[in-house]
């Protein structure tokens, strides 16, 4: 039903930004409610941001502190996560994911569909 696939990822130093992007199949990508969580190593996975289907409403976590930004581009089935003043804490792999609640959500059960995640390494 939905596919995802994230890029952008990499090894940066600390203080740099980064652009993810997440590609989504299918042509009810606007229907859908996006998120991006994190895994650090040894961690349980955490919400990072969430955006509503038309990108009005979004979400984020306490921890990044007002750094990261969501965004999504419905013509092109894309959602993005622009990552600045990354910090080595933001180390992780970041998936991801689409939801099918009625409104925005930042539970992890309540994503139904996920990418296979790609790795951001800070170094300080």
């Amino acid at each position: 039903q939905v596919q995802l696939v994230e890029s952008g990822g990499g090894l940066v130093q600390a203080g740099t930004s980064l652009r993810l992007s997440c590609a989504a199949s299918g042509r009810t990508f606007s229907l859908i409610h996006m998120g991006w969580f994190r895994q650090a190593p040894g961690k349980e996975r955490e919400f990072v941001a969430s955006i509503s289907r038309r990108g009005g409403t979004t979400r984020y976590a306490d921890s990044i502190k007002g750094r990261f930004t969501i965004s999504r581009d419905n013509a092109k089935n894309t959602v993005y996560l622009q990552m600045n003043n990354l910090k080595p804490e933001d180390t992780a792999v970041y998936y991801c994911a689409a939801s099918t609640t009625v409104r925005i959500t930042s539970r992890l059960g309540d994503y139904d569909y996920w990418g296979q995640g790609t790795q951001v390494t800070v170094s300080s």
